[in-house]
């Protein structure tokens, strides 16, 4: 390729207690291209973009950009120097204005003798709406971001990174959240950054997304580079390949689970607030994996919380072995049975200073306690070797943080903390959002097992192909409404979409 190097990490290690994260990195970037990085979770990725915007200083190796050695000791200097990032998980301040996000830290101040005195209101407004007409928002400067959607709030990350003059943006799973037709418009975006001379480093487990976005991609695997390749000469299977180091014939594991009696139904369920969910029917049955579809905005999430207790329900009726339950709080889900892995694992599931251990077991301390006093420390070990040995957990030991573990190890974290339950409805909200190829075969083959050992899940996914591979029948919503119920193997992308958009 033609384009010059504007960025080199070159021989980039890093350790932490117990793990080495970084053995030996090189990573180059060309100046005004996409570069994909791609690799497993616990892979490395993460921790490579953190040492190159100083939020992590590495133990070896160096960092040139523009051909001069540069040391970030923190985000601040790497924002000096050009490189902006946006992270997976956003963190917008939501009762600060759009504008006030954009310019925190940095606002323009009137000046009286050369001394700031205030804010200056009128320019930074005016500076915001030039920003945002560059990520294509149409939106008032003066909007609370709590009134906005992810897909908005993702735009003003992109211009907050836009505004620092960035040279390189690093782009940690931007479509984690987005609709097709939002991940167009970003896409979009990218390549007008990408024609203006900016480069991208793009992280991303959606292969499909990579080879269509990406001039290169990078892959690595354990903490150590794999290779360098150009997009077009990549396939997805020679993507997995490298990425997991084997070959994997499919995507989804076999389905031996088979669908009994109902178990678990929800009737004419309704949310105390209009615009949520109303009238939701349907029912579960035993060793059955049922699918929840349906656009962004489509009320899948509200819907599952409301059953789980996390929402109050206005009226309908839930029952299990044809028995009505009252759930007025989640602890009244889990003792009749019922589990939930929640969307956002890191706002809602993680205790992230916490130790692995302890996440494990925090739904399950009732049953490790000795004489109604004193927790068994022992059995608790035992619970989390057990199930990082199950599950596959990649983790120095029990005793480490798990905000330390990388996305897919603190997913599988979270789902060992239900299977400890033993419970009998497993609710799954995004299961495999931002993991790997490898750790979804894993969460699917887990997703298997419970259904063939007869209990029920329910499964929210955003993703078609997903939905299509493991649902034994498929639940599709719209605006708040139930708009069909779809067989598995009568299901197709054209009838999932086409009652994902039919508001009844």
């Amino acid at each position: 390729m033609g384009q010059e190097i504007i960025l080199e990490m070159n021989h980039i290690s890093k350790s932490f207690p117990g793990v080495k994260a970084l053995d030996d990195v090189s990573f180059h970037v060309r100046k005004g291209t996409v570069h994909a990085l791609m690799g497993e979770n616990g892979a490395g990725k993460s921790t490579l973009m953190k040492c190159l915007f100083g939020i992590y200083l590495p133990d070896d190796g160096e960092i040139i950009l523009e051909g001069k050695k540069m040391d970030f000791h923190n985000p601040k200097d790497a924002l000096n120097a050009g490189i902006s990032m946006i992270h997976q998980e956003l963190q917008p301040i939501p009762y600060r204005s759009i504008a006030e996000n954009l310019w925190i830290g940095r606002y323009p101040m009137i000046k009286i003798a050369n001394i700031p005195v205030m804010v200056d209101a009128k320019k930074m407004r005016d500076m915001s709406t030039d920003l945002l007409s560059r990520v294509r928002l149409n939106a008032n400067p003066d909007t609370k971001l709590k009134d906005l959607s992810v897909s908005q709030i993702q735009s003003i990350e992109i211009a907050k990174a836009i505004s620092y003059n960035a040279k390189i943006i690093i782009m940690d799973e931007p479509t984690s959240s987005l609709t097709q037709a939002e991940v167009t418009q970003l896409f979009e975006i990218i390549n007008e950054l990408r024609n203006q001379g900016v480069s991208i480093i793009y992280i991303s487990h959606k292969m499909e997304e990579i080879l269509r976005i990406s001039d290169e991609v990078t892959i690595m695997r354990d903490g150590r580079y794999i290779g360098t390749y150009l997009s077009s000469e990549l396939t997805m299977d020679l993507i997995i390949t490298k990425m997991v180091g084997r070959e994997l014939t499919n995507l989804y594991p076999p389905k031996n689970n088979v669908p009994g009696d109902v178990v678990f139904e929800v009737k004419n369920f309704t949310s105390p607030n209009p615009r949520s969910f109303k009238d939701v029917s349907f029912d579960l049955r035993r060793g059955e994996i049922l699918g929840i579809g349906g656009l962004v905005g489509a009320q899948r999430t509200e819907l599952v919380e409301g059953i789980f207790g996390i929402r109050a329900s206005s009226f309908g009726e839930i029952k299990l072995h044809g028995k009505t339950l009252k759930i007025n709080h989640p602890r009244d889900a889990i003792r009749k049975g019922i589990s939930l892995l929640t969307e956002d694992r890191r706002g809602s599931g993680i205790f992230g200073v916490l130790s692995v251990r302890d996440n494990v077991s925090v739904a399950s301390l009732d049953d490790y306690v000795d004489f109604h006093i004193k927790l068994n420390n022992r059995k608790l070990n035992a619970l989390a070797e057990d199930n990082i040995r199950k599950l596959s957990i990649k983790t120095p030991s029990t005793k480490t943080k798990i905000q330390s573990l990388s996305g897919g190890n603190q997913q599988k974290v979270i789902i060992s903390r239900w299977l400890a339950r033993d419970p009998e409805i497993f609710i799954l909200d995004e299961p495999t959002r931002g993991i790997d190829v490898g750790a979804k075969y894993e969460i699917y083959s887990i997703m298997v097992s419970l259904a063939k050992a007869g209990k029920s899940v329910i499964m929210i996914s955003s993703e078609m192909p997903e939905l299509l591979g493991m649902s034994d029948r498929i639940l599709v919503m719209c605006e708040g409404k139930l708009s069909g119920i779809v067989e598995g193997k009568d299901a197709n992308q054209e009838k999932i979409m086409e009652l994902a958009t039919k508001y009844m």
